[in-house]
């Protein structure tokens, strides 16, 4: 090995390496390829007029250098071939090196970079046992990955592909709506199904169906996302407002606690930035204020593309409770007989939420008061 050589350092000769014989023959065309290469450069050189002489004297030079690294890299494909100290990959590594100064050799000089034709010569095809093994190998290593994947977040590959598409959602519409913390801290409370209006205030109560008392909530923040139809209400006979999310503030919400980042410090900060994105659709002020008190809906696309993703946990949950139901539509269980376990992977899809008519209780009002 010469003194001033790299050091190699491969793993074991994969099956698609090509012999040793072919990485010293193709290292030696490739070295012959740079060298015709300098050599054309000179002679360019030498027959120019004293206006290129400049530029074809530096072409000259830089394929000169390339080739002379190309013979290196041939002799110690060469050397590494007979030396049982180094890996059997060696030589594939010092061929392809070769071929690289090659091509870079014909590209200074200007010439045609056949020495690229070269590279596929360091391709062996494999056989049909060894593509069959690359294929094992590849199905073990998805196979463990996926594993991780669904350790780490308790969702199969189009779930999590799911939550992906929902943060770039998130991304780009959370700072639009123009909201706070605040904001979203309401419909967190509306979506526990304890906020109610009475008398004028937004309470959460204590527990769902006690609507007296409890923490208060922000009486402006409550009324402008109930004007926005973030939020819907029901209205029971002693006057009392029970405020739930609408499909659209769910939605909303959803993608708020995917991008918090998205959301304004404070109310001067989101009523700056709604009055931004207003100023240009209205000429008087007073409009343009007008128009900035008022919370923007939820891009339409958002609310098209927005699914939420299900996790294994509740994907079990939802084959248990279709088995049981199939249990009980067919008579319940019957004694001799085996009753199979639910299709756990057959579930993907996230469960249907079915809004059912509420008896003794109005239509939702325009206005809470």
């Amino acid at each position: 090995m010469p003194a001033n050589a790299p050091v190699v350092q491969h793993q074991a000769a994969h099956p698609g390496d090509p012999t040793p014989q072919t990485c010293i023959q193709v290292a030696r065309q490739a070295a012959i390829l740079a060298v015709t290469a300098a050599d054309d450069a000179m002679t360019a050189m030498c027959r120019s007029r004293s206006g290129a002489a400049a530029r074809l004297e530096a072409a000259m030079h830089a394929a000169h250098k390339e080739a002379v690294e190309a013979e290196k890299w041939a002799d110690r494909a060469e050397q590494y071939a007979d030396d049982p100290t180094m890996p059997s990959s060696a030589p594939s590594y010092c061929a392809r090196e070769a071929v690289g100064h090659a091509v870079q050799a014909q590209s200074a000089a200007g010439a045609e970079t056949t020495a690229e034709d070269l590279r596929a010569e360091l391709e062996r095809k494999l056989t049909a046992a060894e593509h069959a093994e690359r294929e094992t190998e590849r199905r073990r290593e998805e196979v463990e990955r996926e594993a991780e994947e669904r350790a780490a977040t308790n969702m199969d590959a189009d779930n999590r592909d799911r939550a992906t598409m929902n943060r770039y959602l998130a991304e780009g519409h959370v700072a639009e709506l123009g909201w706070t913390a605040g904001h979203v801290r309401v419909l967190e409370a509306a979506e526990s199904g304890r906020l109610y209006w009475r008398e004028g205030a937004a309470r959460q109560a204590a527990r769902r169906g006690l609507w007296s008392g409890g923490r208060r909530v922000s009486r402006d923040r409550t009324e402008a996302l109930f004007a926005a139809r973030f939020l819907t209400a029901v209205r029971h006979d002693d006057g009392t407002r029970v405020l739930t999310p609408s499909p659209m503030g769910q939605v909303a919400l959803e993608l708020a606690r995917l991008h918090p980042a998205g959301l304004h410090d404070n109310d001067r900060d989101a009523y700056e930035a709604r009055f931004a994105r207003v100023r240009r659709r209205h000429k008087r002020r007073d409009d343009q204020k007008a128009a900035a008190r008022v919370l923007p809906p939820l891009d339409s696309s958002a609310r098209n593309l927005y699914r939420k993703p299900v996790t294994l946990t509740e994907q079990r949950a939802r084959a248990e409770r279709d088995a049981a139901n199939r249990w009980e539509d067919e008579g319940g269980h019957c004694p001799g007989t085996h009753t199979p376990s639910p299709a756990v992977n057959s579930v993907t899809s996230p469960p249907v939420r079915i809004i059912l008519p509420l008896h003794r209780h109005t239509a939702v009002q325009p206005a809470l008061w």
